[in-house]
């Protein structure tokens, strides 16, 4: 799978400024995983080959729109478990104490996200140590 080296677009409306052509790099890890899949699931690799272009750019750009929106609902979500504890939004609150207005609310929520995978990870060693599994 080759990628652009960044992910911003060269310029305001997304396309390559004339005469720029994107870079692209290849991952050999992601290319190997594309092509098991492939392998795997011939019947969809047909159906998408036979896309026409115009759809196929539209599906890439609708699984960036899914990712935004679960990106947004994680983000609400986690936003409304603080709030729902006055001591937990109080000390979110402290923390970001000495930032900019309009950044608290984005700070609180990638702490919180942070915090939840950091949990999760904690709980998910300890149930493999209870289980008798190497960590």
């Amino acid at each position: 799978m080759t990628k652009p080296r960044t992910s911003a677009p060269s310029s305001a409306n997304g396309n390559a400024a004339p005469g720029e052509q994107p870079t692209f790099r290849s991952n050999p890890e992601v290319d190997a995983k594309i092509d098991a899949y492939i392998k795997e699931n011939p019947k969809y690799w047909t159906y998408v080959q036979a896309m026409p272009r115009e759809r196929l750019e539209r599906s890439v750009v609708l699984n960036e729109v899914r990712e935004l929106d679960r990106q947004q609902r994680i983000r609400e979500g986690i936003l409304k478990q603080i709030n729902r504890s006055p001591e937990l939004k109080q000390a979110y609150d402290l923390l970001v104490k000495d930032l900019p207005e309009d950044q608290k609310e984005s700070v609180i929520a990638q702490i919180g996200r942070t915090t939840r995978r950091a949990v999760a990870r904690l709980q998910g060693q300890q149930q493999q140590k209870r289980e008798g599994v190497g960590v």
